[in-house]
């Protein structure tokens, strides 16, 4: 792991310190608080690879360190709560979290999410580097694969690493049509563990971030019954 660095936020002592403790056991330098402002402070002065984040916390709560996160950097994060409902997962995915795990949780299941959400970080950077072509555009949408960011009108957008994921493959398949299961698969693999909802959820944030006051040649349309696909005009 190269001695990955891990943000632990749980207000729980007995949670916090048995899962500092295994962590350290798996090679990962874990710096851990239970008080959300503080573990936001340190978010902003240190540079970490993934964020445990639980919800419920004195000071920030969970889903606002989230927001916090997600406006300024790109790191992993993965919520850890007692709150299980469908609701409450997509409300956290819909923040930007990259995964989800309700409490109880066994410790290894745990781990076992956090090795695979930075192989899949990993693998992100290895996609972008082997790439022969650097950038995809559609009249004024801009993905800067080398950077791994999207401009819209010239104007760099903070989206997400799911949500680009999810609008890299579209352009990269422009006009084809694709089922939830389509997308869950060719992106993400085995390594996805969720509801195909959540594909609406980004698709509807998605289009929100990208729409634009200027008259553009794509779109992001919804083929009833079917799924999904980034339409651009032929003549782009």
């Amino acid at each position: 792991m190269n001695e990955k660095r891990i943000l632990l936020v749980e207000d729980d002592v007995n949670i916090c310190r048995i899962v500092k403790l295994y962590l350290e056991n798996e090679g990962f330098v874990v710096s851990s608080f239970e008080d959300g402002t503080e573990a936001w402070e340190s978010f902003l002065k240190n540079k970490y690879d993934l964020v445990l984040l639980d919800l419920l916390l004195p000071g920030l709560d969970g889903y606002e360190i989230c927001k916090k996160i997600r406006e300024t950097s790109y790191t992993p994060v993965i919520m850890l709560t007692a709150k299980g409902s469908l609701e409450e997962k997509i409300k956290g995915l819909h923040l930007g979290a990259d995964d989800y795990i309700t409490k109880p949780f066994e410790i290894h299941e745990l781990i076992a999410r956090i090795q695979a959400t930075l192989r899949r970080r990993e693998l992100d950077h290895e996609e972008i580097e082997n790439k022969e072509v650097n950038r995809i555009e559609y009249d004024n949408l801009v993905f800067d694969i080398d950077a791994f960011v999207i401009y819209l009108n010239g104007e760099l957008i903070n989206i997400p690493r799911r949500e680009l994921q999810l609008l890299q493959h579209l352009m990269m398949h422009p006009n084809q049509v694709f089922t939830r299961d389509d997308l869950i698969e060719g992106i993400w693999g085995l390594d996805f563990d969720g509801e195909d909802r959540v594909i609406d959820v980004y698709i509807k944030r998605l289009r929100k971030r990208l729409k634009s006051k200027t008259k553009q040649r794509w779109a992001i349309k919804t083929v009833w019954g079917i799924g999904y696909k980034f339409e651009v005009d032929k003549n782009v």
